[in-house]
């Protein structure tokens, strides 16, 4: 379940970093929006075409949308793995404020 998620959460990330919404996304793959919906907040996983289609249209290697990112092993990494899904489903003025955040904690 995990893995759903994080790869739900790669998908919104790289979705918005290309400004598209969940329609245009859908329209792209071949499915509705409410499959990207459901894939993105981690409720279903996409079959391995529908994975492929999805990070062709987003530009990316599939890899990258199951969390390709290295991250350390243990709690540490869990956190980490976390925060990340947790980051890649917030909108750009909620990323500003939670850098700021993060850099008052520094």
């Amino acid at each position: 379940m995990e893995l759903q998620r994080l790869f739900g959460a790669n998908v919104r990330h790289h979705r918005k970093s290309v400004g598209w919404t969940l329609e245009q996304l859908a329209g792209e793959v071949g499915v509705s929006r409410e499959t990207i919906g459901k894939i993105e907040r981690g409720i279903s996983a996409p079959l391995f075409d529908t994975v492929e289609k999805i990070a062709e249209a987003l530009e990316v290697a599939p890899q990258n949308l199951f969390g390709a990112k290295s991250f350390p092993p243990g709690e540490r990494g869990e956190l980490l793995a976390e925060i990340s899904s947790l980051l890649a489903n917030l909108n750009e003025k909620q990323l500003i404020r939670a850098r700021k955040l993060l850099e008052a904690l520094r």
